[in-house]
């Protein structure tokens, strides 16, 4: 081995440029988060061949002054911190300064520069062995343009590691959509070979902002999407955005993107918070789509914990992971059918109110109800419907006041012509969102007609939700109830998870448990809920610690009782093959509008779907 020596300033800076420089779209995310901390409103891309053959960024900031340029090549160069007290709260994208000297180590980079108030603009480069910058005047616009050319040509062997020219090329789009959604006020370009790809101008209004969403992710994203805004004015925590519909998944977490005070990260304590909040109504292997920002105090937060700045770490991170779980949690369960349908085809139906007024009458008091809590678990039948079920004479009392209001119609039957031609006749506000209910379907789904067009519902599925979420406000309500143990189960656990559960040892009696702390490396469980007594609870505590020791938090018991519940409403719900009546069918359609999450059953699968007029008429090729 030879002797301690010092590196060159060139081999220094292509080292650093392996934590900093993966991949085109690595060079154009650092550039352009400096051209967004450099007060820009306007930002181009332009790429060749994937970003490996040319990357040009052009903004319009306060630019670099001239004698500030050789410094800007240099490492650890910033003008954004100063002590060490400035990354106790940094608001800036960037503050390393080690960005541009990684990338003019492995590529030819000339930085251009006009800064604000100077007469002409000057450009930069930085080459030989020992990286000196060389300084020469340049016509420039007020702003920074860095264009960097031959990617890796000095180093062939990370070059190799470059995937081909459309891989690469979708990475750097995805780094620009990211910057484009986090920065709603800023315009957007990026061109590729030549031809402009994306064109975004600033968004400033709420439907504006939906555009670009929808210009980046999808018209289908938004469409399935709902609004969060919530903010905890005694933790100075607000999170805002879009999260999609349960029923709005994917296979891979493509569409997932948080942003803390602007900064795109990708953080576990934050997957596991979402990943908990749709945990009740995501259907087994999907993904949630979302759209979020967090915004807090950066005190709070430190950025400065991977040399990418993906990652963050809360200086209060169970405040923040409840915060953002309780708050898409209450959003998803808040949303009723119709929070989200198109609006309704012109002309379908005219204001005549008095004519849907008895149906609305007669099925509000004929809602679901459970059976009474003494009733076995075996007992959550569709007896609940029968119960309410009307008599045979106020069933036809109601047909012969439904055909008094239509003798337009003798050649439909009683039901169908009490529900259908009223429908035809309503004002869309007074159609409910899922409408009334016109036939049954094999026994298994129910038709509705409804303001926009037609519902298919699962019944069973329908039923599941209804019942599985009265399940739960009731168990809520009553509290958790405990039963010893005859034989007390000890556990040995590491030192770290014994203190843990020694700490939250109250918030372990509050789900059910009760637990000691035996020996320094070793607990006892004593007390369990009386609904997992036929569990394994002691692999349920070793999750639950674990949960706490990487989270702060954990949801497993509660998760575990409600499965538990999920279980009891499967089988205690209207099966397939059982015929229902008109109102009964109407009744379920109801409790469906009135309980939450009821857009999907207690598997994730969805419970109704809606086919619009318009996606009617193209099945038919009307208007074509």
């Amino acid at each position: 081995m030879s002797r301690i020596h010092l590196l060159s300033p060139q081999l220094a800076n292509q080292i650093a440029a392996g934590e900093v420089v993966e991949r085109p779209a690595s060079v154009v995310k650092e550039i352009m988060e400096n051209a967004i901390d450099a007060g820009s409103t306007k930002i181009s891309v332009e790429v060749e061949q994937g970003g490996v053959k040319l990357i040009r960024i052009r903004d319009d900031g306060k630019g670099i002054d001239k004698d500030d340029l050789p410094l800007a090549l240099s490492r650890h160069a910033t003008s954004k911190i100063t002590a060490l007290e400035d990354l106790e709260a940094v608001a800036s994208l960037g503050f390393r300064g080690e960005a541009l000297a990684s990338i003019s180590s492995v590529s030819r980079l000339t930085l251009s520069s006009r800064a604000e108030g100077q007469e002409s603009g000057w450009q930069v480069r930085a080459e030989g062995r020992d990286m000196e910058a060389e300084v020469s005047p340049a016509a420039h616009p007020q702003g920074t343009t860095v264009e960097m050319r031959d990617l890796f040509f000095n180093t062939p062997a990370r070059r190799k590691f470059l995937k081909t020219e459309n891989t690469e090329y979708r990475h750097l789009e995805e780094v620009v959509k990211r910057m484009a959604l986090s920065r709603f006020d800023l315009q957007f370009q990026l061109s590729n070979n030549n031809r402009v790809v994306h064109q975004l101008k600033p968004a400033i209004s709420e439907q504006m902002k939906e555009r670009r969403i929808a210009s980046l992710l999808g018209a289908d994203f938004i469409n399935s999407a709902l609004n969060v805004d919530i903010a905890a004015e005694a933790s100075g925590l607000r999170l805002w955005g879009w999260i999609g519909l349960p029923t709005y998944s994917r296979s891979q977490a493509d569409q997932q993107y948080f942003f803390v005070n602007g900064r795109i990260i990708r953080d576990k304590l934050v997957t596991h918070a979402i990943r908990q909040a749709y945990a009740d109504v995501l259907y087994n292997g999907r993904h949630p789509c979302y759209v979020l920002y967090l915004e807090l105090d950066p005190a709070l937060v430190d950025v400065n914990v991977h040399p990418t700045k993906h990652e963050v770490r809360f200086r209060e991170g169970r405040l923040v992971h409840d915060f953002i779980f309780r708050s898409i949690h209450r959003v998803i369960g808040e949303s009723r059918p119709g929070d989200r349908t198109p609006e309704a085809t012109p002309g379908f139906g005219t204001n005549l109110q008095q004519q849907v007024e008895p149906l609305n009458q007669s099925f509000e008091q004929q809602r679901i109800s459970l059976p009474s809590e003494s009733n076995s678990p075996g007992a959550f039948n569709f007896s609940a419907y029968q119960a309410a079920k009307p008599s045979q004479g106020q069933i036809q009392q109601q047909m012969a006041g439904y055909a008094a209001l239509h003798p337009q119609t003798p050649g439909l039957t009683a039901e169908i012509s009490s529900v259908g031609a009223t429908l035809g006749a309503a004002s869309t506000a007074d159609i409910p969102p899922l409408g009334f209910a016109v036939a049954q379907l094999h026994g298994i789904y129910i038709l509705s007609q409804s303001a926009q067009g037609i519902v298919v519902v699962d019944m069973h599925a329908a039923h599941e939700r209804i019942v599985y979420e009265r399940m739960k406000s009731a168990w809520e309500s009553e509290g958790v109830r405990s039963q010893p143990l005859l034989v007390p189960v000890t556990l040995n656990v590491s030192e770290a998870e014994a203190e843990i559960a020694a700490e939250q040892a109250d918030l372990f009696k509050q789900l059910g448990f009760s637990l000691e702390r035996l020996a320094q490396e070793s607990i006892v469980i004593r007390e369990v809920p009386v609904s997992l007594a036929r569990s394994d609870v002691s692999l349920l505590v070793r999750d639950v610690l674990s949960d706490m020791k990487v989270y702060g938090t954990s949801r497993r018991i509660e998760e575990s009782i409600n499965e538990l519940l999920g279980t009891m409403a499967c089988h205690g719900s209207v099966r397939a093959n059982r015929q229902l009546t008109i109102p009964e069918m109407n009744a379920l359609l109801r409790d469906m509008e009135a309980t939450e999450r009821s857009g999907q059953c207690n598997h994730g699968r969805p419970t109704y779907v809606q086919l619009t007029m318009g996606e009617l008429d193209k099945l038919f090729l009307r208007g074509q």
